[in-house]
């Protein structure tokens, strides 16, 4: 699968529409960001069930904004809804590669008792 273009307008639907939606933020000016596009492009091969999206912080500045992105390329994971991931820096493949194995491996219903738990003792 080639990577998907996100937009203000298609974020929200891809990212409910999945299971695992990887995004690349980055901008064409960006020389880290152009070194990790191939290397984003054959893992996301490597995994046709999983959306590798990128957002052009450039075309799309509101987005960079939401998730308070201050350098590139920076790298999120979203699995079922929740952040796993967000860092700055491009990975190499075999990282790139097992952070994907780790998104799948996560268990979810966990992380919804701790966000829950995080919750209520916020609210107390």
């Amino acid at each position: 699968m080639t990577t998907t273009n996100l937009t203000e307008a298609t974020f929200a639907d891809t990212i409910s529409g999945n299971d695992i939606v990887l995004i690349d933020f980055w901008a064409a000016w960006c020389g880290p960001c152009r070194m990790f596009a191939p290397v984003y492009e054959t893992v996301s091969e490597a995994n046709p069930d999983i959306v590798f999206a990128k957002v052009d912080t450039e075309a799309e500045p509101g987005l960079a904004g939401a998730f308070s992105i201050s350098s590139i390329p920076t790298l999120m994971v979203v699995r079922e809804g929740v952040v796993l991931f967000s860092q700055a820096g491009a990975l190499p493949e075999p990282a790139l590669a097992n952070l994907v194995q780790a998104a799948r491996d996560v268990d979810m219903d966990e992380v919804r008792r701790q966000i829950a738990s995080q919750q209520e003792q916020v609210a107390e």
